[in-house]
């Protein structure tokens, strides 16, 4: 692994609209630009924020402002712009799964009428389930209640979820699981009935997330990163699949780019707009081990970075190091945070204001 000072400075353009292929297979796409330098201090960090064992992932927020946390195979709300952490669907009925494993959330948002499938319920999470023999989605209500909400294909190995806002994917669930080196992307109604939009996808993992309306060519599409490339893809709802960016970061198991979240509109310099990301402990083994504890940058320090509404954020597990992603027609990247060189970063990042 390359050292944590050598890193992509500046920009890099991704030209890569119209770089795809039929079937659901990988578009190379085009960079002009994309080998790293040495770079400067990147003008945001990552902190700790709030200490959590076993802390893998964030949804929400929900409508009264707090936050989902996933953690050591339970949920917590984090409320009051982060100031208080309570257990959340916990006692009969409520959920739990095994620790050690990455059941990754997300949470269904109001959307639209007009939708081409049933609705959700807003404020309901969703969470992949890595401890059963046969791949599974748990849904919580809002009242913390759980069940199975569907199971899918054995062999799959589930590892990205996300809810789609949008409509071009029917406002339905979107669930990737990795088999033979390739990726399968999973679209679910509220029923819990699956749809596969691809099998030969890429392989990606992490933090998943659909484009919102604004976000260039790419809008609507589910964007999705892969660590040992260091590529993000845009990954279409007929399967087929685009190289959006070349992140430029170091990449490899445990090191490239895996969360990624979008700014929210309205998020600002205020002190209510802030970005979180959960930094999970993996032993010590690993070249970045992490420190069970919940990151956060406040949206000052992003706005500072100039990042705005309707921007990607994509962090990489090792040491959370974060880049800007901005599509009109095509698509700059640039170098905006790093963050505790030991952090191991995991699942979504999610934005309060």
């Amino acid at each position: 692994m390359r050292p944590l000072s050598f890193l992509l400075a500046g920009l890099v353009t991704a030209a890569c609209v119209g770089c795809t292929s039929g079937g659901g297979s990988t578009a190379s796409g085009g960079s002009s630009g994309a080998v790293p330098t040495p770079a400067q201090t990147p003008p945001a960090r990552w902190a700790e924020f709030r200490h959590l064992p076993g802390v893998v992932d964030v949804a929400g927020p929900r409508d009264d402002g707090s936050f989902v946390i996933s953690a050591a195979g339970r949920l917590y709300l984090l409320r009051n712009g982060g100031t208080t952490l309570t257990p959340f669907a916990r006692g009969p009925g409520g959920y739990q799964t095994s620790t050690g494993g990455e059941p990754y959330i997300t949470m269904a948002k109001d959307v639209a009428s007009g939708s081409s499938h049933c609705p959700f319920v807003v404020n309901e999470v969703f969470a992949l389930e890595p401890s059963s023999g046969r791949p599974q989605v748990v849904e919580i209500n809002p009242a913390g209640q759980a069940r199975p909400f569907t199971s899918l294909p054995p062999g799959v190995g589930l590892d990205g979820i996300a809810f789609d806002t949008t409509g071009r994917f029917g406002h339905r669930l979107l669930v990737t699981g990795g088999r033979g080196g390739r990726t399968t992307v999973f679209a679910i109604d509220c029923a819990g009935t699956a749809s596969t939009l691809t099998s030969d996808g890429p392989p990606v993992e992490g933090g998943i997330a659909v484009a919102p309306p604004a976000f260039g060519a790419f809008a609507g599409d589910l964007i999705a990163p892969n660590e040992t490339s260091g590529r993000v893809y845009a990954i279409q709802p007929d399967g087929r699949t685009v190289t959006l960016a070349i992140s430029g970061l170091p990449s490899g198991g445990d090191i490239g780019v895996e969360s990624a979240g979008f700014v929210p509109p309205g998020f600002g310099a205020g002190a209510a707009s802030a970005a979180y990301l959960a930094d999970r402990y993996s032993g010590q083994a690993n070249k970045h081990p992490g420190d069970d504890s919940l990151l956060r940058l406040s949206g000052a320090a992003l706005t500072k970075a100039g990042i705005q509404p309707g921007d990607l954020l994509v962090a990489a597990e090792g040491g959370a190091l974060t880049i800007d992603v901005r599509c009109a027609t095509t698509c700059t990247v640039r170098y905006i945070a790093d963050g505790p060189p030991i952090a191991h970063a995991e699942g979504h990042i999610g934005f309060s204001g």
